[in-house]
């Protein structure tokens, strides 16, 4: 699949991503990208944030990938069961254990449990071995339970702006990789 054969949904995490953030530059460059846009970017609602994301994906025109960050990914797997468009797959990226009372804010743990269905699509995760949102064991787990490809990013803290990660190269290789495999 090509890029231009998708709505390429970038569906950021708590807080939003800022300006040198990758997904911020990813959708800049990528023609069919879009935003998922939340009304409360630092006081997330699962259902709010669930609501959206099922909004976008089903008035998509063609075949979505979802390329979810931090509480993205969260939001984009319980939005799941919603879904009446088809999704070819999600590109998942430092996935928060947000069953941990150790996460702050606490009200990101309303955003947990996981669902551990296999996903009805193809999905890759990439965890860093010293993200302190999310373990990688936790990655590890959820990602099987998933049926999703891990993909061990080392120790790249939360793989974002603030680690190092804006322009990400790396993941825009894996990421266009990914995207050529898929079936539109």
């Amino acid at each position: 699949m090509k890029a231009s054969d998708a709505d390429i949904l970038i569906v950021p995490g708590y807080t939003n991503s800022g300006p040198e953030h990758w997904q911020t530059r990813w959708q800049s460059r990528l023609q069919t990208a879009r935003r998922v846009e939340q009304a409360e970017w630092s006081k997330p609602v699962r259902e709010d944030w669930v609501a959206r994301i099922v909004e976008e994906v089903n008035s998509a025109t063609r075949p979505v990938v979802i390329v979810a960050h931090s509480l993205g990914v969260p939001t984009a797997i319980h939005a799941i069961p919603h879904f009446r468009k088809k999704v070819a797959g999600a590109f998942l990226v430092a996935p928060p254990d947000v069953t941990n009372p150790e996460i702050r804010p606490k009200h990101l743990m309303t955003f947990g449990p996981y669902p551990r269905d296999p996903l009805p699509f193809p999905s890759l995760t990439i965890a860093s071995r010293n993200d302190p949102f999310g373990s990688y064991d936790h990655a590890d787990d959820i990602s099987n339970a998933w049926g999703s490809l891990l993909i061990d990013a080392g120790e790249s803290g939360h793989i974002n702006a603030e680690s190092g990660h804006g322009p990400w190269p790396e993941g825009t290789m894996v990421f266009a990789k990914f995207l050529a495999n898929l079936k539109p």
